[in-house]
């Protein structure tokens, strides 16, 4: 979460009137992320969010987020739930910017994960997965493989400022990929960006998932993949295969991956790790002056990629079959 876009409080008034959840006492900037203008909201009522949609998320896109979210907690899974407004729509504008008023969950996220919370997180996952198998709306992964060259290409002229010789690498990583991308495997929908920062903990136990804006329907195994990358490095970038059997193998009791999604784990995570290297690679060129926002470091996402580059079966990631 972030944000890009200022909002007044005349602003924010004229768009709340709208709703039927009180009047607006505070409201402030959540300044975490890369992605949207988000603000936690404080009304007579209770606490709320708002979002205001920016940058990768297209405005066509809105209603499957929002359906989505829908879907899932009428299936158990703890997520924010969008706000009708009073004609019963759950969007609207706020300073020339599509936004949506969603609930508010209890919880912190986990900066130091364990095994435990890495557990709890491959159960979500996969009851996630097992939840959108019935979901009648699809959409296309933006950020899936289609798409890698194209953000190299917007980062390319100012890559190796980052790191000398990185572009090279980048590019010899796209073309193995290209080769040996796996396009067969079962796919639904997926989150495909759980981080910790996108999961509440209340002490030990699991408290919501949040943040679905770039959920779509891809391969169910590269969001394992995808989860792999963000829960299971320590700091100094080593993988901890304790913290990746942990997860895996809550996963796999809920849903059992495929000997086809076991032998393509190591390319998933190379991917995984080569998309979000290339996403951080053009927000860290591109944060806009006097945002209240942290880019995030793209190097920490070249260090996994040459882990996951030297990985020869998912054993090595945890897996016992």
């Amino acid at each position: 979460m972030a944000v890009y876009t200022d909002v007044t409080t005349d602003d924010l008034t004229r768009f709340l009137s709208g709703y039927d959840i009180g009047e607006l006492l505070s409201y402030k900037g959540i300044a975490e992320g890369v992605e949207n203008s988000n603000f936690l909201v404080h009304t007579s009522a209770g606490n709320f969010i708002l979002t205001l949609y920016e940058k990768r998320v297209a405005e066509a896109d809105l209603p499957f987020f929002i359906a989505l979210m829908e879907h899932l907690a009428a299936r158990g899974i703890v997520c924010p739930q969008p706000v009708k407004n009073k004609s019963g729509g759950m969007l609207g504008r706020v300073a020339g910017r599509p936004a949506a008023i969603v609930t508010f969950l209890d919880g912190l996220w986990i900066r130091r994960p364990n095994a435990g919370h890495c557990a709890a997180v491959g159960e979500a996952l996969a009851r996630l997965h097992l939840a959108g198998g019935d979901f009648s709306m699809r959409r296309q992964n933006a950020l899936s493989i289609a798409a890698w060259r194209p953000l190299y290409a917007t980062a390319q002229a100012r890559g190796d400022s980052v790191r000398p010789g990185l572009c090279a690498e980048i590019a010899r990583e796209l073309d193995a990929l290209d080769t040996c991308w796996p396009r067969d495997l079962p796919d639904g929908v997926i989150h495909a960006d759980l981080f910790p920062d996108n999961v509440f903990f209340l002490g030990d136990n699991l408290s919501g998932l949040i943040d679905f804006y770039f959920a779509c329907t891809d391969t169910l195994a590269y969001d394992v993949a995808i989860c792999l990358n963000a829960w299971c490095f320590e700091p100094d970038h080593a993988y901890n295969i304790t913290k990746g059997r942990a997860l895996l193998k809550a996963y796999e009791r809920v849903r059992p991956l495929s000997p086809a999604e076991h032998d393509a784990l190591p390319v998933l995570a190379r991917g995984a790790a080569m998309r979000f290297l290339l996403t951080r690679l053009v927000d860290w060129l591109a944060v806009p002056d006097g945002a209240l926002v942290k880019p995030k470091d793209p190097l920490e996402y070249y260090r996994k990629l040459r882990f996951h580059q030297s990985v020869k079966n998912a054993a090595d990631y945890g897996f016992a079959p």
